[in-house]
């Protein structure tokens, strides 16, 4: 029986780099046998090599987008890591706020949003502490590389196990009805958000729009894997996305790659960053 060869792996760590930018280690080609697992059954193979071999023989786009989407990491819960969303409540929004009352309005991002809790936290967040900008325009903006998860956060469905991590029993009865054996996000969550694939080290960013600017980003746990050189230009995009006073969150081991456009800020028990403006 023909075994996945270190030349397979490297087949499709490149793949995956390709798409994505994200940098597979070789210790962690193991990672591929389980990842791969659904792609292989949907392409009626059982073995790695059959993969790489089809792969191989003919370009096919849809394949090697199911190929980087399965390698991507979907890590995600309600509230995860509380201390950017209680800095958010008690000293940033309330300053933006101030700041936008000709605009009425705010406009959140969460990149990389997985299956939907960060920007459901950011809703319910909003909701729970500034019910005064009921009149007000919020819209949160949510994209992901993986098309599966995407859908799992439009659908806003989520099992007792996710439910049980991070989401305050008064939130879980108050923006979600108990369908089943699952929770689904009420409407009046469910229209703050809006969810769609996008790819931040693409050839077209997920915003391109002169109009595309946003008060709030969250940009967590995203580049882990990434190059430098790759930080550094999804960093130049996302400083021209952000507003002049607006405010990114990056995980908590994680730092600008050009800290000569960003001022790092620590305040709460965690770091944030203001774009830095031309002198």
């Amino acid at each position: 029986m023909a075994t996945t060869t270190s030349v397979d792996y490297g087949y499709l760590r490149d793949l995956v780099l390709g798409y994505s930018q994200n940098v597979l280690d070789p210790s962690r080609d193991y990672l591929f046998d389980t990842r791969l697992t659904k792609v292989l059954r949907h392409q009626g193979m059982t073995r790695l090599e059959e993969l790489v071999q089809s792969l191989r023989r003919r370009k096919d786009p849809v394949l090697e987008r199911a190929v980087a989407e399965a390698m991507t990491i979907n890590e995600t819960s309600f509230f995860r890591d509380s201390r950017p969303f209680e800095l958010l409540r008690t000293g940033l929004l309330p300053k933006l706020i101030e700041e936008r009352r000709q605009v009425r309005g705010l406009r959140f991002w969460s990149a990389a949003c997985s299956t939907g809790q960060e920007a459901y936290s950011l809703g319910m967040l909003m909701r729970e502490s500034f019910p005064m900008l009921s009149g007000w325009s919020i819209r949160i903006e949510a994209t992901d590389l993986c098309a599966e998860v995407v859908e799992r956060a439009q659908a806003g469905r989520y099992h007792r196990i996710e439910m049980n991590r991070g989401l305050p029993a008064r939130f879980v009865v108050r923006y979600f009805d108990h369908v089943g054996e699952d929770w689904v996000v009420k409407e009046e969550l469910r229209k703050m958000c809006a969810f769609r694939q996008g790819n931040l080290c693409g050839p077209r960013f997920p915003f391109q729009r002169a109009s595309d600017r946003f008060d709030v980003i969250f940009l967590r746990n995203v580049m882990l894997y990434f190059s430098q050189e790759t930080r550094r230009a999804l960093l130049a995009n996302i400083h021209r996305l952000l507003a002049p006073d607006g405010i990114l969150f990056l995980g908590s081991t994680e730092q600008p790659a050009d800290p000569s456009i960003w001022n790092s800020v620590l305040a709460g028990g965690t770091c944030h960053f203001r774009p830095r403006q031309p002198s």
